[in-house]
């Protein structure tokens, strides 16, 4: 059987935590921001974890983490 490859774009925006939880970055912080209150833009650069619904699928794209 083959190798099982990794989804490139999933490998780039997400990174596993030590006790295998996985980290993610937030949406909307790329333009039109001029709208965006200081507090908003400022809780948007943090990162988040992936809902637990999500983690499945997500973990599916990255076989070798």
């Amino acid at each position: 059987m083959p190798k099982m490859k990794t989804k490139s774009g999933a490998k780039k925006r997400f990174k596993m935590t030590g006790s295998g939880k996985i980290k993610r970055k937030k949406a909307f912080k790329s333009h039109i921001l001029t709208k965006k209150s200081s507090k908003r833009k400022r809780n948007l650069g943090q990162s988040t974890l992936v809902h637990e619904a999500d983690e499945k699928s997500v973990k599916k794209m990255l076989p070798n983490s």
